[in-house]
């Protein structure tokens, strides 16, 4: 299991350097969408897999809804990809700086720190996210309408700056 949560957090780590050192948006919401994957990886290897199926089923619904206009209105014709020399010139120093800090911190860390929620079975009746999706459904309202707003005011930035100056793919109408 420790294996399997290691491969899960460098893969997270590279989604994550996928989309700070790509330019473009096509590529960067694969790598988004390969951080969503592996976010739940973690949420699972927890011992929460319904609520790491609710929140990439909502994510990649999101995600969705904004790669669809984003990519409608940057209409590059030569996107920059994982190939160009600036976009790996930054993945090679994002990864330079993950390993730096690991490297710091390496002393204090601990495999055995990892325990699954599901391990403490015998101090309860249910399973380990059970109690977590009852408290989502119980006070999460407030939360779910403050989510709601932050994703729609997030498709108006997405909107505003792909727009750009000639409005992007969108001009001719």
């Amino acid at each position: 299991m420790t294996f399997i949560m290691y491969l899960v957090l460098i893969c997270f780590v590279l989604g994550l350097v996928a989309v700070a050192s790509n330019p473009s948006p096509y590529f960067a919401a694969l790598g988004l969408v390969v951080v969503a994957g592996m976010g739940c990886g973690v949420l699972i290897g927890h011992g929460g897999p319904f609520l790491s199926l609710v929140l990439f089923l909502i994510y990649l619904g999101g995600m969705l809804v904004v790669f669809a206009y984003s990519a409608a209105l940057a209409a590059e014709p030569f996107p920059e990809s994982w190939g160009n020399r600036t976009v790996l010139t930054f993945c090679g120093l994002y990864v330079g700086g993950v390993l730096l800090v690991s490297a710091l911190f390496w002393g204090e860390w601990y495999e055995s720190s990892w325990v699954l929620v599901d391990n403490f079975s015998e101090l309860t009746m249910f399973r380990g996210d059970v109690g977590g999706v009852a408290l989502m459904y119980c006070s999460g309202g407030p939360m779910l309408i403050i989510s709601a707003w932050v994703l729609f005011l997030t498709l108006f930035v997405v909107l505003e700056l792909t727009r750009g100056l000639s409005r992007g793919a969108l001009r001719a109408v």
